[in-house]
């Protein structure tokens, strides 16, 4: 692969109490501002304004979206852009579940709640994906432009919601197989509330798209 690859790296952080801010300008001052991008905001304020807040500092044609925090590793880069250069594919999404992919680190619990809600959804929705709540992808930026504008969904709704409605648009979507490591630092957000917000939504998506 080209290594000579153009790119820019756009951090939004939502004031997290975690140092992130002070990281992310330790590395301009390696790599220069033009290159590593802090693009803050006061507060949590979702994760769907957080791509357009990402948006609009982006230059390039193409947008990979993962998490910082290492659970979405950068050695699947470049199968991302191999992949998107191979099939022309409006969408690289990374898959836990498919042969190659997979999760480290979840509790038997954890693994059977989100593999029941992939199931679930996929028998409502039929997405023609593997892994709906996943957030791991690569976007032609008019692509991720297009669908921003279409969804209302907000948490981890918002993920499952980009993807449907990008299948239901006929974007080419393909699928990379990518291990997921949950955080070694921090604790996971999902709860009751998050799991009723997705039944939620995972009716809205069923009765619109």
């Amino acid at each position: 692969m080209n290594r000579d690859i153009n790119f820019e790296i756009i951090v939004i952080d939502d004031a997290s109490p975690d140092g992130t801010q002070e990281v992310v300008k330790q590395l301009q001052r390696v790599y220069g501002e033009s290159r590593i991008l802090l693009k803050p905001r006061q507060g949590k304020l979702g994760l769907g304004t957080a791509y357009v807040h990402g948006l609009k500092y982006a230059s390039g044609d193409f947008v990979i979206i993962m998490d910082a925090d290492l659970s979405h590793h950068p050695k699947y880069l470049p199968s991302f852009i191999r992949k998107q250069i191979e099939t022309n594919a409006d969408i690289v999404t990374g898959t836990r579940y498919v042969k190659g992919g997979g999760v480290h680190g979840w509790n038997l619990m954890r693994k059977l709640t989100s593999r029941g809600a992939n199931v679930l959804a996929q028998t409502l929705l039929w997405p023609g994906v593997s892994d709906l709540t996943g957030s791991f992808r690569l976007y032609k930026k008019s692509v991720l432009e297009d669908l921003i504008k279409s969804c209302v969904s907000k948490g981890y709704v918002f993920q499952m919601e980009m993807i449907v409605r990008a299948s239901r648009k006929h974007y080419h979507i393909e699928e990379v197989p990518i291990t997921f490591v949950d955080r070694v630092y921090g604790i996971s957000k999902l709860g009751g509330s998050e799991i009723v917000q997705y039944l939620k939504g995972l009716v809205y998506l069923f009765l619109t798209t």
